[in-house]
């Protein structure tokens, strides 16, 4: 058994929800850069170009990489052997998005009850997802998702009859029916199967792939590049003025269901995809 101090996943969770808004992945920027290398198309480079730009003001500067800063999602693994100590783990990792978003100079984009529309003024709470794994260690993935991508997601129950042809018609209808409004060039989280909330989840999950990471399904990596040339053929194009890429990657995430059913979830991400890991 080993312990853990909740002020140490606070202090972690203060420093990613810091540093994932001003510093983005190496993984997407070097896709963005390889994109406009190839891109053929004189805007859709400008475009691309620009936004090789905006990041890099970002890093030099430490600002912000875009004005939504994002709801914080954090998903921690923890070890069944590990024992947390020094108060509650819910509340210490609301006090590291606290601290965060207010030492960096974040916007607060969080709304206390969704009808009700009141900030609560911290962008606390956070969305927090709890997985007990072996071992004695706490695995805390940060991501700060924004709303123009998010609200773009979808979900549909399929009928198993509607099978691969049926899950990827949903997934290029929703990338189409989202058009500029992601801020693309977008990564494409698809979760298949389980249930409806467990679908939804494995989306989610499925934006924390890195951009250059290949499916170790070789069916699923197949379908993976199928849907990406799909996506890439609407046309959208880099913020949506026309062109090549609409979308930098899409993963997949499947798991296991009832024979009566075929749940698909699409969760959208703009070309800024910030998350980050620690490991305690």
């Amino acid at each position: 058994m080993r312990s853990v101090d909740v002020k140490e996943i606070a202090d972690a969770v203060a420093e990613m929800a810091r540093e994932s808004n001003y510093f983005l992945g190496e993984d997407v920027k070097c896709a963005i850069q390889k994109r406009a290398q190839e891109a053929p198309w004189p805007v859709a480079k400008s475009v691309l170009e620009k936004i090789e730009e905006n990041i890099g003001i970002a890093e030099e500067g430490v600002f912000p990489l875009c004005q939504d800063t994002g709801l914080a999602c954090v998903f921690l693994e923890i070890g069944q052997d590990v024992h947390l100590t020094g108060g509650f783990v819910e509340d210490a990792v609301n006090e590291g998005v606290r601290r965060g978003y207010r030492d960096g100079y974040l916007r607060r984009s969080v709304v206390r009850d969704p009808l009700r529309r009141i900030n609560t003024g911290d962008n606390t709470p956070a969305h927090i997802h709890y997985e007990i794994v072996p071992g004695e260690q706490v695995k805390i993935t940060f991501a700060a998702k924004g709303f123009g991508s998010e609200n773009m997601s979808r979900i549909k129950m399929l009928p198993p009859s509607a099978g691969e042809e049926g899950v990827k018609d949903f997934v290029v209808e929703t990338c189409e029916m989202a058009g500029a409004n992601p801020c693309p060039p977008i990564v494409v989280g698809v979760g298949i199967g389980g249930t409806f909330d467990k679908a939804a989840l494995m989306a989610k999950k499925a934006l924390l792939i890195p951009v250059g990471r290949e499916n170790s399904d070789e069916y699923y990596g197949r379908m993976e590049q199928e849907l990406l040339k799909r996506i890439n053929g609407l046309g959208i194009g880099p913020q949506g003025f026309g062109g090549r890429p609409t979308a930098l990657s899409v993963k997949i995430i499947s798991a296991p269901t009832h024979i009566a059913g075929l749940p698909v979830a699409v969760n959208i991400n703009c070309h800024v995809s910030r998350h980050m890991e620690a490991v305690l």
